[in-house]
């Protein structure tokens, strides 16, 4: 089972519900949960909120280090046959599409073209020199729909899809990267609301996780002074404060940004789940309480 949907919208909730209902244990699916350390900025679940359910993929990488699509489609891959030899329900849950489509379709990441190491170095060099927008507006320019499906901030992957365009002359969009058929027979379920109820939701989150000591978790991370490059300190929820911590914009400014940057990643989020992901069961949760219902017959369904 898997469920997706875009950030703030009740995936967390839903995930250990049906976990305690059918015997399951649950996948992170979110690329920054991965981090240790990382807890108030991605809203990772915490003890009393699981209630006792078994949580993989969770606080495995130092934040030092970057993981990959590649590495979360590894690792997911092995938690999901060890649950099953339990005789449990792997359930994995969240909001990044490239992590969660990767697992399903087995996407090679990359494309069929081979590599061109020498484009790629002066690619890397120019991120150092400039920053990972400036590479991003490249692959906007380039192939728009691909930077519209891939972070400006996944500078990895940004390059990569300009190394496949550099090297085959085609769109990196263009490019079979994907088996068409899914590599697991897994029920998908999908969290989503009304634009503005979501919108209102990710602002109240944010402002919760500022109470709960946002800023000194994003505060430790920035003391780290790791290089720019990282993959941990670009995401949502850290690197708004930096600005705030070299004395560049206002407590409220980094906030503002925070909440908007948030809101923004929600949007791209089901942009992808609904224009990349098919055979999706979308349900209205924080609207429609009785969809929960609607959830279980569909789950003790597809069990049958």
């Amino acid at each position: 089972m898997v469920i997706v949907g875009p950030t703030a919208v009740g995936k967390t909730a839903l995930s250990i519900r049906l976990a305690k209902k059918y015997n399951g244990e649950i996948i992170n699916g979110d690329s920054m949960q991965v981090y240790a350390g990382l807890d108030i900025g991605t809203a990772k679940v915490t003890e009393e909120e699981a209630e006792g359910i078994p949580h993989h993929l969770l606080d495995i990488i130092p934040v030092e280090q970057d993981y990959t699509a590649s590495d979360f489609k590894r690792d997911a891959r092995q938690a999901i046959e060890a649950i099953l030899a339990r005789g449990k329900l792997p359930i994995v849950v969240g909001g990044s599409g490239l992590y969660i489509e990767g697992l399903l379709f087995d996407m090679q990441f990359g494309g069929v073209a081979a590599e061109n190491p020498d484009y790629r170095k002066q690619l890397e060099a120019e991120l150092e020199r400039t920053d990972a927008m400036c590479i991003w507006k490249q692959l906007q320019a380039k192939d728009p729909k691909a930077a519209e499906q891939i972070h400006p901030n996944n500078s990895r992957r940004v390059i990569r899809a300009l190394e496949v365009i550099h090297f085959s002359g085609k769109r990196f969009s263009d490019q079979a990267d994907r088996e068409t058929a899914p590599h697991y027979d897994a029920l998908l379920i999908g969290l989503d609301t009304d634009r503005g109820i979501l919108y209102d939701r990710i602002n109240r989150r944010v402002d919760l996780m500022t109470d709960m000591g946002l800023v000194e978790e994003a505060k430790a991370l920035f003391d780290r002074k790791l290089p720019v490059k990282t993959q941990a300190t670009r995401g949502i929820g850290y690197k708004e404060w930096f600005g705030f911590f070299n004395g560049e914009i206002t407590y409220e400014e980094a906030t503002e940004m925070l909440k908007q940057n948030s809101r923004r990643y929600a949007k791209r989020q089901l942009t992808w789940f609904r224009n990349r992901m098919s055979g999706i069961h979308w349900f209205d949760l924080v609207r429609n309480s009785y969809d929960m219902q609607k959830i279980e017959d569909l789950v003790e369904a597809f069990l049958a």
